[in-house]
């Protein structure tokens, strides 16, 4: 017997930084994480892409 769900509730709970412990961590946030974002941001482009690609062969 198939169970059928009519309302489903998703809670997220998300904790930002506050400014002043950023500051306080030091090095590991210089301009290596700008290359990292960069770098996930044209990932994401690339896939992005590729999805409309595909649904256009369709």
């Amino acid at each position: 017997m198939p169970i059928e769900i009519r309302e489903l509730t998703i809670k997220v709970t998300v904790d930002q930084p506050d400014p002043q412990e950023k500051q306080s961590t030091g090095g590991g946030q210089g301009e290596g994480s700008k290359d990292d974002k960069d770098a996930i941001l044209s990932q994401c482009v690339e896939q992005v892409l590729n999805i409309i690609q595909s649904k256009k062969e369709r």
